[in-house]
C-alpha cells in the first residue's frame, strides 16, 4: 500500500511525499527510521487524512529541563531559532517535541518567543510567558530561563513529595478494602457455615462480622460500591465547577489535619511566584494578578486580587495582608512590610519561601510518621477482629466438649 505523508525533519523543516508500506504503523516506523517526525498520514486514495495524535502529556519536569537547556544554549551564544530546533529535535516527548519545533518556526517567521509560547497555555503558564516577555524586554533571557528552571524544579520536587505522601495511605486503604472483600467472598462463607453448626450463643463480635459479611456479599455490598463510585464521580464533577472549586478550596483550609500544611504551601507559592516576577522586572500590580491566577486556591486568589486592587489605589501589600491573619500569619505580613520599607520586597519574599518550604517538608514528614502506624494498626485491628470473631466461638465450643 502507498501512503501520503507530511513530516518534519530534525531541523524543523516540513517534508511531504509518499511511501510504500504494508500497514500504517509500518509506514510511521519507516519514516521515523529516516529521521522524520510524522504529523499527517493517509492511505493513498482515502477521503481524508488521518492525523496522528499523541497522548503523551508535558510535565513540569519536561518544561524545567527545556528551560535549563535553553538557558545554557543562550550562554553559548547560540541563536534562539537554532537553540529551539536543537532542543526540540532531541526531546524524548514527541508531543512536546512537535510543539517546540512549531514554536521555532513561529519565531523564525518574526514572532517574539513569548507570543509563540503563549499559543500553548496547556504547557506554558501565564507566569512562564510573563517571565519570558520580561526577559525579552530587559535582554536577559538566559537569566530568566535559569529562574524559570529553578522555580519549576522546586515545584516539581514539592508536588512529587506531596503525591508520594498520599500514595502510601491510598495503598494501605486499598489493601484494607481488598482484604475485606477477599475474606467476605472466599474465607468467611465456609467459616460461617461451620459457626452456624456450633450449638451455642455466638459472641457479639462474631455476629457483627457475620452480618457485615452477608451485607458485603448481598445487594448491600453492590449498592455500597456503586454509591461510593457515584459519590467520587459527583465530587470530581462538582470540583470542576466554579462554585464547587470555591467550596472545596475553603473546605480544605478548614480540615484540622491538613490546613496548616496547605497554608504553608500556598504562602510559599505566593511568595515564590511574586518574588520571581518582581525580580524579572514585572510591575507589582501585574505580578500580583499573575500570582493570583496561578496560586491554586480560590480563597488565596481572591485575597491576592483584592491586594492588587488596593495597591492600584495606593495601599501597601502588607497593610492588606494584615487583614487576613487566618491566611497570612502576622510574621509573613511583617516580613512583607520590612521588604516594602527597605525596597527589597523580592529578597524578603525569598526568605519566606525558604522558611515555608522547610516547614512544609517537616509537616509532610510528620504526617507520614503519624499516618503510617495509624493505618497499619487499623488494618491489623480489622483483620485481627475478623480472625478473633471466628476463633473465639471455636475455642469456646472446644472447651465445652
Amino acid at each position: 500500500m502507498r501512503f501520503n505523508y507530511q513530516a518534519r525533519t530534525n531541523k524543523g523543516e516540513t517534508k511531504s511525499g509518499t511511501i510504500e508500506a504494508e500497514t500504517m504503523p509500518a509506514a510511521v516506523e519507516a519514516l521515523r527510521c529516516e529521521g522524520l517526525f510524522v504529523t499527517y498520514l493517509k492511505k493513498e486514495g482515502a477521503k481524508s487524512p488521518q492525523r496522528i495524535r499523541f497522548f503523551e502529556g508535558v510535565s513540569n519536569k519536561d518544561v524545567a529541563i527545556f528551560s535549563r537547556q535553553l538557558a545554557v544554549m543562550f550562554r553559548a551564544n547560540v541563536s534562539l531559532v537554532e537553540s529551539l530546533r536543537t532542543i526540540g529535535a532531541q526531546l524524548p516527548n514527541q508531543n512536546f517535541r512537535e510543539k517546540i519545533l512549531r514554536i521555532s518556526q513561529t519565531v523564525e517567521a518574526g514572532s517574539p518567543l513569548s507570543a509563540a509560547l503563549a499559543k500553548y497555555p496547556d504547557i506554558f503558564s501565564v507566569f512562564f510567558v510573563s517571565m519570558v516577555r520580561a526577559g525579552e524586554v530587559s535582554g536577559n533571557l538566559s537569566e530568566q530561563f535559569n529562574y524559570l528552571a529553578d522555580y519549576l524544579e522546586k515545584q516539581y520536587y514539592l508536588s512529587g513529595k506531596i503525591k508520594g505522601a498520599m500514595i502510601y495511605p491510598a495503598v494501605i486503604c486499598s489493601v484494607m478494602v481488598g482484604v475485606l472483600f477477599l475474606l467476605s467472598y472466599f474465607v468467611m462463607p465456609n467459616l460461617i457455615e461451620m459457626l452456624n453448626g456450633v450449638d451455642m450463643e455466638l459472641p457479639v463480635l462474631t455476629k457483627i462480622v457475620i452480618a457485615a459479611t452477608n451485607f458485603i456479599r448481598g445487594i448491600g455490598g453492590v449498592i455500597f460500591l456503586v454509591g461510593l463510585i457515584g459519590l467520587v464521580v459527583l465530587v470530581m464533577r462538582f470540583s470542576r465547577t466554579k462554585r464547587g472549586k470555591e467550596f472545596l478550596d475553603n473546605f480544605y483550609l478548614r480540615i484540622p489535619v491538613v490546613r496548616n500544611l496547605l497554608r504553608m504551601l500556598y504562602m510559599s507559592r505566593f511568595a515564590d511566584n511574586l518574588s520571581t516576577l518582581i525580580t524579572g522586572g514585572i510591575p507589582i500590580t501585574q505580578a500580583l494578578e499573575i500570582t493570583g491566577s496561578i496560586v491554586g486556591n480560590t480563597v488565596y486568589r481572591d485575597v491576592i486580587l483584592k491586594t492588587c486592587e488596593g495597591v492600584r489605589k495606593g495601599q501597601t501589600i502588607s497593610s492588606i495582608l494584615f487583614n487576613y491573619p487566618e491566611l497570612f500569619p502576622p510574621m509573613f505580613s511583617q516580613m512583607v512590610l520590612v521588604g516594602e520599607q527597605t525596597g527589597s520586597l523580592d529578597k524578603s519574599l525569598l526568605v519566606m519561601v525558604k522558611f515555608y518550604e522547610r516547614e512544609a517538608d517537616r509537616a509532610i514528614d510528620s504526617m507520614l510518621v503519624l499516618i503510617e502506624p495509624v493505618l497499619i494498626l487499623t488494618l491489623g485491628l480489622v483483620v485481627g477482629g475478623v480472625v478473633a470473631s471466628v476463633m473465639i466461638p471455636l475455642y469456646q465450643s472446644m472447651g465445652s466438649v
